[in-house]
């Protein structure tokens, strides 16, 4: 069988991956005072960072379900018997509701479970983790079910943690408690945030940025314990953190495999602000 996997730009995959794996990705939205671009596509990280620090209004959009059902609908024509479409948390975007919607169509078009759609409950690279993982089982032959199950367990099995400079950025996009936020910035904290059954909710407050990226390579290097694991750093505008990050990564988890580095784009970033550092710690 024939299974080609399909997820969307916040999985913010390092350059060559989504070529390397076959992997098709539709793009999100971002508009910058109501001109509207795709994510990615139309609007980079440069630009993104700029309009926030300019305070320009930044919003972000869904794709629509015909995105989606064009993608499916190509790789169907294109010899796929069936497609596997993982997408961001439905906690933190309507991308998923989109996505069944339109798998709703082809499949009343194509056959029933033509499409299946999968709520990642992550984002970035917890995301393209579980999207690389579908598509290398899709390549071995794998069934759509087992393709599906593959995304689903590694996906469940990710670890998400981050630090934003500040919490205005989620609290504006109603992604974190307007409380929470207040509390954080009143403090001056550097919150510890991570990724939590599909939310992003708080994890710890540190007093200071320095004392945050470390107390973030202490959670990471946890997090992978005496696995093997696939580790990836991602960052808005802070390539010197991510870096130093990722060096210490490679030097205290024994069992990961690699660690990339990738920017942050354009939708996700509007939300966390410029400065944020991530790390998905991924076993394998």
């Amino acid at each position: 069988m024939q299974v080609t996997v399909v997820t969307d730009s916040t999985a913010y995959l390092p350059e060559g991956f989504a070529v390397r794996h076959s992997i098709t990705t539709v793009p999100l939205y971002v508009l910058i005072d109501g001109e509207e671009g795709l994510d990615g596509v139309d609007v980079d990280q440069g630009e993104l960072v700029d309009a926030l620090k300019a305070k320009r209004k930044v919003t972000t959009s869904m794709p629509s379900p015909v995105s989606f059902s064009k993608a499916y609908r190509e790789a169907l024509d294109n010899g796929a018997d069936m497609v596997v479409s993982v997408h961001i948390s439905s906690e933190l975007s309507g991308t998923w509701g989109a996505a069944v919607a339109a798998a709703d169509e082809v499949n009343a078009e194509r056959g029933e479970g033509s499409v299946r759609v999968v709520d990642s409950r992550t984002t970035v690279m917890g995301l393209g983790f579980a999207a690389v993982r579908a598509a290398d089982v899709a390549t071995r032959g794998a069934t759509g079910a087992e393709v599906e199950a593959a995304a689903v367990s590694a996906a469940a099995r990710s670890r998400t943690l981050f630090v934003v400079e500040t919490l205005e950025h989620l609290r504006r996009g109603g992604r974190i408690g307007a409380a929470t936020a207040v509390l954080g910035t009143a403090l001056a904290m550097k919150p510890l945030l991570h990724i939590d059954d599909g939310k992003i909710k708080p994890l710890e407050k540190v007093r200071t940025l320095s004392r945050a990226m470390t107390r973030l390579a202490d959670l990471a290097v946890e997090a992978a314990g005496d696995q093997q694991v696939e580790v990836a750093v991602q960052h808005l505008g802070a390539h010197e953190r991510a870096a130093r990050l990722a060096e210490q990564l490679e030097k205290r988890i024994p069992g990961a495999t690699g660690c990339v580095v990738a920017e942050l784009g354009a939708v996700i970033g509007a939300h966390t602000g410029p400065g944020v550092v991530g790390v998905v710690v991924q076993p394998v």
